[in-house]
């Protein structure tokens, strides 16, 4: 008699629960005021770290769409202040003082959570023999994905905290 409602209602279960939908539990982290890059966390760490190598530049303006937010904001009210401007005369997007030569963001096909509003990505950096990793925090601000924080990993590291966000906010 148990087995029989049993099978009765175990269809009924199974159609309502075809009927649901699954939302993520962070679709973002808010509204986004500024132009954004095409692509999941990876392609878009991807495309930061090839345009620096390209046109070698750590203007805060031309690397925004990049950019979270609160990074750029944080970056372009440093680069005004006179007692931080010297810290941005180094490369704030890595371990090391001089911009690498070559740069390999992990893939983010090995995060296991997709729901993710952050994800931290492994980046190999290179100049010459030395090689080191650093580390891109991407965030996914309104329908786009970017970097919010770099933390360096790097070994001999030029910066005055352990993240791009602590050296800018701790000097």
């Amino acid at each position: 008699m148990r087995y029989r409602k049993l099978a009765l209602i175990a269809p009924f279960a199974l159609l309502l629960g075809a009927c649901t939908t699954v939302t993520p539990a962070y679709e973002n982290n808010g509204p986004r005021i500024g132009t954004c890059v095409e692509g999941g966390p990876d392609a878009v760490a991807r495309q930061f770290y090839d345009y620096r190598l390209t046109h070698r530049s750590s203007d805060v303006a031309a690397l925004r769409p990049y950019l979270s937010d609160g990074l750029a904001k944080l970056l372009s009210d440093a680069s005004r202040d006179p007692q931080r401007r010297q810290l941005l005369s180094s490369d704030l997007f890595s371990s090391r003082p001089t911009l690498p030569e070559s740069a390999r963001v992990a893939s983010a096909s090995t995060i296991p959570n997709r729901d993710a509003r952050n994800i931290p990505l492994r980046v190999e950096l290179a100049q010459g023999e030395q090689r080191w990793q650093d580390e891109v925090l991407m965030i996914h601000e309104g329908q786009c994905w970017a970097i919010d924080d770099v933390r360096y990993l790097g070994g001999s590291v030029h910066a005055p905290a352990g993240t791009l966000r602590q050296s800018i906010e701790n000097r």
